[in-house]
């Protein structure tokens, strides 16, 4: 059940956002990857707050994140002490890395320039509309005097990334798009000009920023569709942990993360995360290892036992010898994988893309093709210039700069409405060609909430007793029946000499009797509750299925899609969920390298997957998948690397945003048409000379906004 705050969300990040910032002393970041409404940002801000050494603490809860200031004394492992005991998971992150990736600046110039065009565009079709109305000789000249003032600096200024690309391209040999496109503005301000120095009644100063203005609508639709996505290694690498304690010369001496060397001792306190990877020297304790693995259940670590960076130490502080160090983590072995991942995936070609492979050839051949005819008949330069000019207007790529982007835009905005958010400018194209579906399991399929089923077989007198025990440890499942049995207004039991055995659970004598909650002995997978050498009393535990989970699966498998499990828990709970959810394939002990592989065998059989996930053991995956999903309760690296994050705690909306994926493909399809239908009509009778630049101009603004109303059609 979700917190009652949780409709508060909104104001929440208001609220934290109202909090003035400190200008003294040191600022720390925290990932918190289990908050999820107002009352958790509440309670984490107030109880920071009430710590000696912190001056202010501020949650963002759409990253989840908390910036604390501090005095300087408090550290990273303090914070993360305080907030285990406020029952919230925390994680170190670097504030500088995650620094380096804010901002927007080329959204910021493409909206400048895109409002540069629009106004001098609009001011120089008023004094259109003075010459359209029979303003002639001196007042006219004076118009387009007035109108190349302000045309051409607004053309040089906003049209500048199509030249800039157009330049680039035609240096190595080659064409797109943006040539014709840079052509076409270039020769209507160029002959404009001229016409306006030597007095000639026409000039088409608007054409050229309406092509300008149009154009970079389109180029702004396109970025706003990618401006969510960040650099999922730089996400990543922002989760390793900055700095560490290490024994040298036997002092706790605080390091950074990078001058650790192979060989050092590590001190890894309860609740920190694992800096490198190595073998525990000293302690015993219990590791979270969800982030890495999937795995739903902590797992008991003793000296020995080898250990991997970003694992979560949970129970008692542990000593680690480091066995690898930097570049050689785990973790930094993983920020590669899918850096390496995503430039696979990179590779896909949008329509639009595929299009311009053949149109820019084409139209700088009907061009030329339209000069050169009307020069021969005509011997006029200037008018067989003004014709191939408005060819070029008239075929200029407005409609099909447009056509992509437009859908794009309404659908996304179709599906922001039910809960989903697109990142990627290519997702929906990419969704729509799916014929494969791998889940994760733990946080993905299931919520991660556990399912206590049967503490009412218990008797009163041992659900007492279980609730002395489980009050005593700090285990994550320990909670939960604690938290379950209070609710239960379940008094505890005074027990003697309670304490607890990594990997078997805690003990305690109850009278002379020794009792026990823990693992079990002889069944696999459960808790269990135990007197003395009694028979085990199993305390099962099940996983809560994310709500539509069992509907979205049954659709998938309904429309022939192929639909595979892959989790890092173990074999025997990835079998479950898959028989629950009626799943023929099911793999567990995934790692996340095995992920990978497995969606490359699949690809390789000529499979395009999508892949839903939340964990770091996903992030190589989906970044390896041809298309991907992230629930937004993942780790922040996750969101980074999908391509759609579900907002809700349902996955009903992936059902919907398959569908509109599909519709969203036919209508850039039927933008492609509406566009290759305009040419064939306009483009003859640009060349046969009946279209002036002006009405190719406005031809080719009607064609834009029929692409934008056909795009509007898009429907979830």
């Amino acid at each position: 059940m979700s917190c009652p705050g949780c409709a508060g969300a909104p104001l929440a990040e208001e609220t934290a956002r109202s909090f003035p910032a400190s200008s003294a002393g040191d600022t720390v970041s925290l990932s918190l990857p289990g908050i999820h409404c107002a009352a958790c940002v509440s309670g984490v801000e107030r109880g920071l707050s009430r710590l000696p050494d912190v001056l202010d603490a501020r949650v963002n809860l759409s990253l989840k994140r908390v910036s604390v200031q501090t005095r300087g004394d408090a550290d990273e492992d303090s914070l993360i002490n305080a907030l285990l005991e406020l029952g919230f998971e925390a994680l170190p992150l670097d504030s500088d890395t995650l620094r380096a990736g804010e901002g927007d600046a080329a959204g910021r110039a493409l909206l400048l320039r895109l409002a540069v065009a629009g106004f001098a565009m609009m001011n120089v079709m008023i004094l259109s509309v003075a010459v359209w109305a029979g303003a002639a000789d001196a007042t006219r000249q004076l118009f387009h005097w007035i109108s190349a003032i302000i045309a051409l600096p607004a053309v040089a200024f906003a049209a500048r990334p199509f030249f800039a690309s157009a330049l680039s391209v035609l240096r190595v040999g080659r064409v797109n798009m943006e040539v014709p496109i840079s052509l076409a503005i270039l020769l209507a301000s160029g002959l404009s000009l001229y016409e306006t120095m030597a007095g000639g009644e026409d000039a088409y100063f608007d054409a050229a920023l309406s092509l300008t203005f149009f154009l970079l609508i389109g180029r702004y639709l396109d970025h706003r569709t990618r401006a969510a996505a960040r650099s999922a290694a730089q996400e990543l690498a922002a989760l390793e942990v900055p700095s560490a304690t290490c024994l040298r010369g036997g002092e706790p001496v605080r390091v950074k993360a990078a001058d650790i060397v192979v060989g050092d001792l590590v001190q890894v306190p309860a609740g920190g995360r694992l800096p490198v990877d190595g073998v525990i020297d000293a302690g015993r304790s219990q590791l979270d290892r969800s982030l890495l693995t999937g795995e739903s259940l902590p797992v008991a670590a003793q000296v020995g036992h080898e250990v991997v960076s970003g694992e979560v130490n949970l129970s008692n502080p542990l000593i680690v010898r480091a066995t690898a160090v930097g570049q050689d983590t785990t973790l930094r072995r993983m920020a590669e994988m899918v850096a390496v991942a995503e430039s696979g995936r990179s590779h896909y070609t949008p329509l639009a893309d595929r299009a311009a492979r053949l149109y820019a050839p084409l139209v700088h051949g009907v061009a030329a093709f339209a000069f050169i005819g009307w020069f021969i008949v005509t011997g006029d330069v200037r008018y067989s210039l003004n014709i191939a000019i408005a060819t070029l207007i008239i075929t200029c790529p407005c409609a099909l700069g447009l056509a992509v982007p437009a859908v794009t835009t309404a659908a996304s905005g179709s599906l922001f409405r039910k809960g989903l958010l697109i990142k990627s400018a290519t997702a929906l194209e990419r969704l729509a060609e799916v014929d494969a579906v791998v889940f994760d399991k733990t946080g993905t399929l299931t919520d991660g909430t556990p399912i206590l089923e049967d503490l009412q077989n218990l008797s009163a007198e041992d659900r007492a007793v279980v609730l002395a025990l489980s009050q005593s440890s700090a285990h994550p499942i320990s909670r939960l029946l604690a938290a379950a049995l209070e609710g239960m207004q379940v008094t505890p039991t005074s027990l003697d000499d309670i304490h607890e055995i990594a990997g078997r659970g805690v003990e305690g004598l109850d009278g002379l009797e020794r009792v026990r909650l823990g693992k079990s002995q002889t069944a696999v997978g459960g808790t269990v509750f135990q007197r003395g050498d009694a028979a085990e009393q199993v305390l099962r535990i099940d996983e809560s299925l994310r709500p539509g989970a069992q509907d979205l699966v049954a659709s998938i498998q309904s429309q022939g899609l192929h639909v595979e499990l892959l989790s890092g828990d173990t074999e025997f709970a990835a079998a479950k969920l898959g028989a629950r959810l009626g799943l023929e394939r099911s793999k567990g002990d995934m790692l996340p390298a095995d992920k990978i592989d497995h969606l490359a065998t699949l690809q390789s059989q000529g499979k395009r997957v999508l892949m839903v996930g939340d964990g770091l053991n996903d992030m190589g995956a989906m970044a390896q998948a041809f298309v991907s999903i992230s629930p937004a309760s993942g780790v922040d690296a996750t969101r980074a690397t999908s391509d759609i994050v579900l907002l809700g705690r349902s996955l009903a909306p992936v059902q919907d945003a398959l569908k509109v994926s599909r519709s969203a493909r036919a209508r850039i399809r039927e933008n492609f048409g509406i566009a290759i239908c305009y040419n064939a009509v306009a483009v003859p009778l640009a060349v046969l000379g009946f279209a002036s630049p002006l009405m190719a101009a406005l031809a080719m603004s009607s064609s834009s906004i029929l692409v934008i109303l056909n795009a509007l059609r898009v429907r979830a």
